[in-house]
């Protein structure tokens, strides 16, 4: 038997980090529109977001991420400083890592994957280009590839 993750009757658990309202309700509405059932976990800025990695204060109970969506443009503790502390953490590191943003800037797509981003994705501005790029996104990392086993991601 495989020991890599499956999708099955485990829901996929993912963490957003956006701070947008209405591209937390897009993403909802696309995951909710998808096949892999998943457990959708949203906090607003980066310092919540390490907390809840950490499993630290409210978030003690926080299930591991199978996959983390992260916006760069946050409050507190912007993007690229999350991603370099996610992957400079041993325990942390080997969770994959989905930049989607508004910034189309190219220094932000190099640093990105600099910092170990494992995909760089741009937010459409059109809601419904939107729902599909997550959908895209969804059937790719969910059906596709492969994610670490469990055993070397706990």
């Amino acid at each position: 038997m495989s020991n890599s993750r499956q999708f099955g009757p485990e829901p996929a658990q993912l963490l957003l980090v956006e701070d947008n309202p209405g591209d937390v309700r897009l993403t909802k509405e696309a995951f909710k529109q998808g096949r892999i059932e998943n457990d959708l976990y949203v906090v607003s800025d980066g310092n919540e977001a390490l907390e809840f990695l950490h499993r630290r204060g409210e978030y003690a109970d926080a299930p591991r991420p199978d996959l983390i969506l992260l916006d760069l443009n946050l409050p507190r503790k912007d993007g690229e400083d999350v991603l370099e502390e996610l992957k400079d953490h041993p325990e942390l590191r080997s969770i994959p890592v989905i930049v989607l943003t508004s910034s189309r800037a190219e220094e932000d797509v190099v640093r990105s994957y600099e910092l170990h981003a494992n995909a760089y994705l741009t937010k459409p501005v059109d809601p419904d280009e939107f729902i599909e790029t997550v959908r895209a996104f969804e059937k790719f990392w969910f059906s596709v590839v492969r994610l670490p086993p469990e055993d070397e991601r706990s």
